[in-house]
């Protein structure tokens, strides 16, 4: 009878042990390594944000994250990639409003990100500086609101690339203000910082991590934000909000996304680990260098802030006749 109590009592620990082994590989992540894919090439905000969960998302889903850069065509290439992968987790996006939202108005695209994406999380969301060369002759917004309207042609404004915030900022600038003013493209905001240093062209709207450390030269003038309130690194400027013109309250926003056929369960486990490592912090310190405003979205509610930036970007290109140069 002892020898039976024994081998049944063996039997149960086996079948819990087997249990509790089953229920640690069902809670763990489904991927050995997960391409977090950066649609644009290496340097700029997205692949630095990238980077910057790497360590974190490496430790917390116990997975290999290896980030690949897959620039090309105002960051359509790396977004059409990510959406018709497989909805396992083993393919992410660190997508932007540019990619997600706005592209789609200004390019005939298979794929429609905000139909063939899910939202998992926010991880930045960038105010933008419109700023000017300081040989504008303008110390504030209405000045050079005034000085561009007597010259008609003369001014021009630079973005880093059609179908950017920075483009459809500067061409709602124009609807809004009747301007007569040239956008020039430039191949990323490196470049087209450069030119406005240089006084090649003379307007430009621009995140505020990128255009900060350029003000102290005197070579260019911060003269508004978009933020809705005013930015850290800059409180001396005024937003465009205060100047009474709410419709320029705009960030240039960053997260991660997953094809729309990831399980919800999954999209979940990804937003909790995220939003834990956004609050760590040096990741902390590394947004607030950015003038990044902090979220704290779940899942759900990012696809609802999402889903209320469409019709905005979707008006704004048909309200100012925006186009791909």
């Amino acid at each position: 009878m002892a020898d039976r109590l024994l081998r049944l009592a063996s039997a149960c620990t086996l079948m819990l042990i087997s249990t509790l082994g089953y229920a640690q590989t069902a809670s763990s992540y489904p991927c050995s390594t997960v391409k977090f894919v950066v649609p644009y090439p290496p340097g700029g905000a997205s692949d630095l944000l990238a980077r910057m969960l790497v360590p974190g998302l490496n430790k917390q889903l116990g997975t290999a994250i290896v980030v690949e850069n897959k620039g090309g065509a105002s960051g359509n290439i790396g977004t059409a990639q990510v959406s018709t992968a497989a909805g396992d987790g083993c393919t992410l996006l660190l997508g932007n409003s540019t990619g997600v939202v706005i592209n789609r108005n200004l390019y005939k695209l298979a794929q429609d990100p905000v139909v063939s994406l899910t939202p998992v999380a926010e991880v930045a969301a960038v105010p933008m500086v419109l700023y000017i060369n300081a040989g504008v002759p303008a110390d504030n917004f209405q000045q050079l609101i005034d000085t561009v309207r007597k010259n008609p042609g003369k001014y021009s404004y630079a973005s880093p690339g059609s179908g950017s915030t920075h483009h459809l900022l500067g061409e709602l600038l124009k609807n809004e203000f009747g301007l007569d003013m040239t956008h020039v493209p430039y191949k990323g905001s490196g470049p087209a910082i450069t030119d406005m240093l240089a006084g090649h062209v003379q307007i430009a709207f621009e995140g505020t991590s990128a255009i900060v450390p350029h003000l102290a030269g005197g070579k260019v003038k911060a003269i508004a934000t978009t933020g809705a309130s005013r930015s850290g690194s800059l409180p001396n400027v005024p937003t465009m909000k205060e100047l009474g013109h709410a419709n320029f309250v705009v960030t240039n926003w960053y997260g991660v996304f997953a094809p729309a056929t990831t399980p919800v369960a999954l999209v979940n486990q990804l937003n909790a680990e995220i939003r834990r490592i956004l609050k760590s912090p040096e990741v902390v310190e590394k947004l607030v260098q950015m003038d990044s405003a902090r979220s704290d979205y779940s899942a759900e509610e990012y696809r609802q802030f999402v889903k209320r930036e469409v019709p905005y970007w979707e008006s704004l290109v048909k309200k100012t006749g925006a186009k791909v140069d």
